[in-house]
This record gives C-alpha cells, sequence and structure tokens, in this order.
C-alpha cells in the first residue's frame, strides 16, 4: 500500500515522535521513507536579495542552514535506522508547509508522516500550524502523530 512514506521534521525532537511508527510501517509495507527538513529564507533575501534574480546561488547564511539541516539529517537516519534501511533525506527551502506539498507530489509520496506539536487556541491562530495546513491541502493520505509528552 505504501511505497514512499515522507517525513517532514523540523529540527526537534517533538518532530521526532513520529519516527518509531513510520519506522514500524515502512518495516510492513516495505516502504521508503524520505526524511525531509525545510528550511526558510530571509523575507529580506527573498524579497531584495541575490537569490530572486540567481535563485540556484544560496547566500552565505541559506547555505549555512542548509549545511546545518543536512547534518540533522544524517544524525537522525544514524539513530533511527540501521544502514539496511530504505532512507534518503532532502533539504529544501521555502514555505513549510507549501514546500512539504510540492516534494510530496514531486516524488510521488503515497503518505506525508509527521508530529505535530499539539498548540492551540491563541498561539495556533497567531503562529499558524503547519501540520494544519498540510492536511488541509494534502492530496494523500496523512498520518499526525501528537507526541505523549504534550
Amino acid at each position: 500500500m505504501y511505497k514512499k512514506i515522507l517525513v517532514p521534521l523540523d529540527g526537534s525532537e517533538t518532530s521526532e515522535a513520529v519516527l518509531p511508527h513510520v519506522i514500524a510501517l515502512a518495516n510492513c509495507a516495505g516502504a521508503q521513507i524520505v526524511l525531509l527538513r525545510v528550511v526558510t529564507q530571509p523575507m529580506y533575501e527573498t524579497v531584495f536579495g541575490d537569490t530572486v534574480l540567481n535563485p540556484t546561488k544560496p547566500s552565505p547564511e541559506t547555505a549555512g542552514t542548509r549545511t546545518h539541516a543536512e547534518g540533522y539529517l544524517q544524525r537522525v537516519a544514524f539513530d533511527y535506522f540501521e544502514p539496511r534501511d530504505n532512507v534518503v533525506s532532502e533539504v529544501c527551502a521555502g514555505p513549510v508547509a507549501e514546500t512539504i506539498l510540492d516534494y510530496a507530489a514531486a516524488i510521488n509520496a503515497d503518505l506525508i508522516a509527521m508530529s505535530t506539536h499539539g498548540r492551540g487556541g491563541l498561539t495556533r491562530m497567531v503562529i499558524g500550524s503547519v501540520a494544519d495546513q498540510v492536511v488541509r491541502r494534502a492530496q494523500l493520505p496523512v498520518l499526525l502523530v501528537r507526541p505523549e509528552d504534550l
């Protein structure tokens, strides 16, 4: 049923709470796991910077952020997965929810699996919820896991 599972991670332990569920599901289905870290560009750079004129040339700040994100995904792969597991990772830049959805479509993912921070009320209204945006706009199944310690 599931051949490719996209797992967006934001660098927090909370986002990693979905990983045991994904591992169990992938083992049952023989699915590939794709770890995704979305980095955002500073607004000034997006509007006024060289990235608008030359999007293939990242700024030093973006390149540093990308390097940090790649290191994070390597650590997650090492901590949670065996070398024989079918796991790949990718770092993309852009608006988080939109980038997750676009990447899922680009790789033909069968499932998006992610943790929710469990924010509610005013906090959710002010800063929004990536998980909520993904669930509402996704054209494929989404598995949400709420960490037990919330």
